[in-house]
């Protein structure tokens, strides 16, 4: 009735569209097949949303991944966008602006309560991208930190971490020794009780590390700027570039 064309499979719906990007919404158990086949179709980019992906699915599709051109985004994540441009994913669209700030987050609806503030503040965005918050997952804060420094449109990227895991801190070092641009650092989950998971999979604090203030050490001590509050990111994004109005 709308004219959109539905096919029985990935391969019909790539030979028949030239599609090389695909998105999966299909329930966790479903999710790891529907990634296989993207994979196996050749598909440039998946962008998965799904979320409560079993860790050992998981880990059979980074294995998978390693042998392919495919790159994953996810799973449970929001997706992708770069304003005006393209959108792939469930993030609202009418928040963000073309502009020069690059978003990378483990969080979805933290991710829009932080664009939101900076589109407010005149703050517009190159690329806004939710890596997801499960504990293995696809295109890492590494991966996006390398797209930004090449991107001449971003002039500063905000680092959105949360609780648990130990990626934020991997990347700091990195992040000191091969980024150029401005890089603002914010953990949520600061008052999160030891043991207890917040919200995602990943974010859970275990045998003292993964915490809030770990986090903000490490990403300070390799001379990362960083913020308590999601009030005082644009104020911090200022001191770099000027908003639009």
């Amino acid at each position: 009735m709308a004219g959109i064309p539905v096919f029985d499979t990935v391969a019909e719906a790539k030979e028949k569209t030239d599609a090389n990007v695909t998105v999966i919404f299909v329930p966790a158990m479903q999710a790891p097949a529907a990634m296989g086949e993207a994979i196996e179709n050749c598909m440039q980019m998946v962008v998965c949303i799904t979320e409560h992906i079993p860790v050992l699915d998981m880990v059979q599709i980074t294995e998978q991944l390693k042998h392919s051109q495919t790159r994953l985004l996810g799973p449970n994540c929001p997706g992708i966008i770069s304003p005006g441009q393209t959108k792939i994913g469930i993030m609202p669209g009418f928040i963000h602006k073309p502009g020069n700030v690059g978003v990378i987050s483990r969080s979805g609806a933290l991710t829009y309560e932080i664009v939101k503030a900076l589109t407010e503040r005149g703050f517009g965005q190159s690329t806004v991208v939710g890596i997801g918050g499960d504990p293995v997952h696809g295109t890492s804060f590494q991966d996006c930190f390398e797209a930004f420094e090449q991107d001449p449109q971003t002039e500063i990227i905000l680092m959105i971490g949360e609780i648990g895991g130990e990626e934020e801190e991997n990347t700091a070092g990195w992040i000191q020794n091969h980024i150029t641009k401005p890089v603002i650092g914010f953990i949520a989950g600061q008052t999160a009780p030891a043991g207890k998971r917040m919200g995602h999979a990943g974010a859970v604090i275990s045998g003292g590390k993964g915490t809030a203030a770990s986090k903000f050490k490490t990403l300070e001590d390799h001379g990362i700027l960083t913020s308590r509050e999601i009030a005082s990111i644009p104020s911090l994004v200022q001191k770099f570039i000027r908003p639009a109005f």
